[in-house]
């Protein structure tokens, strides 16, 4: 029986064990560049000893970005800086991954602590976003997009493939589409925010097409023995439940036959008139139904911060990695303190050896 420090290995990439660190925003870049917070925030991360890390939603274009603060992978300069942070965890003994993203009609936002709202359309740093159809968000996001067309569709789906081939040059390994959270991918596939009537909209199929394509432009490019996985919202909460995810089911089975090694299960957060029963580990028996039900391999980063929770979510097979993100902003060193509150042999050893010799040495200094 696998549990949360078993190894675990899709395609030609092995992880020394089941936890992985999800992609954390942290919106400190400039012109999308990497910078000195990124190398020692990513360092941290993978020094901590985790399976593996993911890079923060890194948008393909500079319309995809949720904030001018987020990193980007739109030009070659920008895939130039990300190719040290892949080097930096690697080093480090976690497999690199990166997320690639388009914000679609939640894009141009001020940064979440001051604000977390559109920037306002006269502001210099704002842009137009851009979405299937022209229906805002609501809330605090409440600018209209402009309703893509056929050729704004075709540029983004190229936009994405060429970030997949910068992130492969860059020696990314592990490939996490975002197709949640209301995001562009998400947007496509909900009724609630594609109301189109070419063959982007209307029916599920219709409003499946753009992911799928997507997934197509980016398979052609990515390299078959490297994971290519994708964050998708299989349920939205608000009301039409089962539908949702019946629906889910069948577009994740597609992406499946189209080459998608595993799905990170998540929340729709496609409008903002729901209600998520937040609780803990609350996505585990969800992610486990799209597991059973589409054979392939999940993921999911809601409340497993427990270490107890983690390791049970894949014991029981609702998991096949635990995404363990806002735990380890609160102790990057989360993998050490999980292995003794499991009891690991020699738990020290999770870490890189010059912390482990003296962890292991010597009794613990926050110990009485």
């Amino acid at each position: 029986m696998a549990d949360l420090f078993s190894s675990y290995k899709l395609k030609d990439v092995t992880l020394r064990n089941r936890i992985a660190i999800p992609p954390m925003c942290q919106y400190m870049a400039e012109d999308g560049l990497v910078n000195d917070w990124h190398k020692a925030h990513y360092a941290s991360l993978a020094r901590g000893g985790s399976g593996l890390v993911i890079v923060e939603a890194t948008g393909v274009s500079p319309e995809g970005r949720i904030t001018p603060g987020c990193l980007g992978i739109w030009n070659d300069a920008q895939a130039e800086k990300l190719r040290e942070i892949a080097a930096l965890i690697k080093a480090a003994g976690a497999v690199p991954g990166i997320q690639i993203a388009h914000a679609g009609r939640k894009a141009s936002a001020n940064k979440p602590w001051e604000g977390d709202d559109h920037i306002p359309e006269n502001d210099a740093r704002a842009w137009q976003t851009i979405a299937p159809s022209a229906i805002a968000f609501g809330g605090d996001l409440h600018r209209i997009p402009n309703e893509m067309t056929i050729e704004d569709i075709e540029r983004v789906k190229n936009d994405f493939a060429a970030a997949a081939k910068r992130a492969r040059d860059a020696g990314f390994e592990w490939l996490e589409i975002h197709f949640a959270h209301g995001y562009l991918g998400q947007s496509f596939t909900s009724a609630h925010s594609n109301q189109r009537t070419d063959a982007y909209g209307g029916s599920f199929e219709n409003r499946s097409r753009f992911t799928i394509e997507t997934l197509n432009a980016i398979r052609d490019v990515w390299p078959e023995n490297l994971p290519l996985t994708a964050r998708y919202g299989v349920i939205e909460y608000d009301g039409r439940d089962e539908e949702t995810f019946s629906e889910s089911i069948e577009l994740i089975k597609t992406w499946r036959q189209r080459g998608l090694d595993m799905l990170s299960v998540s929340v729709g957060f496609t409008i903002p008139e729901t209600n998520i029963p937040w609780g803990p580990a609350f996505l585990g028996p969800i992610a486990k139904r799209v597991r059973n039900e589409t054979g392939l391999p999940v993921s999911s980063a809601w409340g497993f911060g427990a270490p107890s929770l983690a390791d049970q979510a894949i014991r029981q097979e609702q998991l096949d990695l635990a995404m363990i993100g806002r735990a380890h902003l609160e102790n990057p060193n989360w993998s050490y303190f999980a292995a003794k509150e499991l009891d690991v042999d020699k738990p020290a050893w999770v870490l890189p050896a010059p912390y482990a010799h003296w962890l292991s040495r010597y009794r613990s200094p926050t110990l009485a």
